[in-house]
């Protein structure tokens, strides 16, 4: 029995023995390295410390924007960076790409003439196409006859016509019509006072709007400062429309609520001009309303408040060459209420109803000022009778 003990008790101790052995040799061995771990991508970034490294340039301004806070605690508006003012192309630039362009309109009122007035017999029928072909153009009635009679006149003198002689005669009589010795500038300039105010008017559809900012890059190319009053609230675009116009060239915009009263607007867009010793103001004005109120009466009513500041400098009305007669309906009404100085026709591109410069002048009496040749915000320039023939009657 003490013989079995004894066996037992060797065998513990000598197993102990092995098994501290083997654990001694297993924490020999060096320990593998930990497996690569793969980043989260979902996992929110660590949030950094400040002063572990030095901040570079780009980290303090985010910081500066991001991470500082207001006095009272709240989250800081976003930094909105300034607008990039556009430098508008200057008026003689203006020109001389306004005149290419018409000179490169194909036209049916010149060169339709000018084949008619070159057949070798000039017949009843024949002066019939040319009459046909001047009214087509919108020329109107009473201008129309008038240059048949003058040119009827002048080629029975003529007798013998060459192509040139008859440009010349087309191009001398033409320039009758439009009329030389108006004078067409855009007055804004009052000699005893500050600011120069014009008034724009027309229907909206005919580019009113955009003609408004377009003049305010003719004037602030040529080194005039400018405020826009946005007195067209029944449109709750046109005073969005205006403001990005008059951002672009650095002219300030005054505009009311949506619906609300148009005189007052243009009273403080008035005021706010003299007040910031500008040169000019310019009034945008609604061509409808959505109030019970008579469109006139309203544009009566705005001219009336305004003069309360200073008198009118221009009343500028706009026009689209393309409505023709149609234009001179509208042209007549608004002549009525608010003493029309100056037209400005826009899409004269489409020179074949050219002739509405003759019609339009002669029903209300004012010349036509400014034209606009295209979609470009600087497609709109002072009108030129010389160039606006040339580009009819061609070289």
């Amino acid at each position: 029995m003490e013989t079995v003990i004894l066996a037992v008790v060797i065998a513990v101790v000598v197993l102990g023995a092995l098994g501290g052995l083997v654990v001694g040799s297993r924490r020999k061995k060096p320990l593998p390295p930990p497996p690569t771990s793969v980043p989260d991508i979902t996992a929110p970034p660590a949030e950094p410390h400040i002063g572990d490294e030095a901040e570079t340039p780009r980290d303090e301004a985010r910081r500066t924007i991001e991470e500082v806070d207001l006095p009272d605690g709240s989250a800081p508006a976003a930094v909105e960076e300034p607008p990039v003012l556009e430098v508008p192309e200057p008026t003689a630039g203006r020109l001389v790409r306004l005149r290419a362009r018409l000179s490169r309109s194909q036209n049916a009122l010149g060169q339709g003439l000018l084949t008619l007035l070159s057949r070798e017999h000039l017949d009843e029928d024949t002066w019939e196409e040319i009459e046909d072909t001047l009214l087509t153009a919108d020329v109107g009635v009473a201008p129309t006859q008038e240059l048949v009679d003058a040119l009827r006149e002048r080629v029975k003198v003529l007798g013998t016509r060459t192509p040139q002689e008859l440009r010349a005669l087309l191009r001398e009589e033409l320039l009758k019509l439009v009329g030389t010795d108006v004078d067409r500038t855009v007055k804004t300039e009052p000699e005893d006072r500050k600011p120069g105010i014009v008034m724009v008017v027309g229907v909206n559809g005919t580019g009113k709007t955009t003609t408004t900012g377009k003049l305010a890059r003719v004037l602030v190319a040529d080194g005039r400062t400018v405020v826009l009053g946005a007195a067209d609230t029944f449109r709750a675009a046109a005073a969005d429309q205006l403001q990005t116009w008059g951002e672009r060239v650095g002219a300030h915009t005054v505009r009311g609520p949506e619906a609300g009263d148009p005189a007052s607007v243009a009273f403080d867009a008035v005021k706010e001009g003299k007040e910031m010793g500008v040169d000019v103001v310019l009034i945008d004005t609604a061509g409808r309303l959505h109030t019970k109120t008579g469109l006139m009466d309203e544009l009566g009513k705005v001219k009336r408040v305004v003069e309360k500041h200073a008198p009118l400098d221009e009343v500028l009305l706009v026009l689209d060459a393309t409505t023709g007669q149609n234009g001179l309906v509208q042209a007549r009404v608004f002549a009525e209420v608010v003493d029309i100085t100056g037209i400005v026709l826009t899409k004269l591109d489409g020179t074949a109803k050219g002739g509405i410069v003759v019609a339009v002048q002669r029903e209300l009496g004012v010349p036509v000022k400014l034209i606009g040749l295209g979609e470009g915000a600087d497609d709109l320039a002072p009108f030129e009778p010389e160039a606006f023939v040339d580009a009819l009657v061609g070289d």
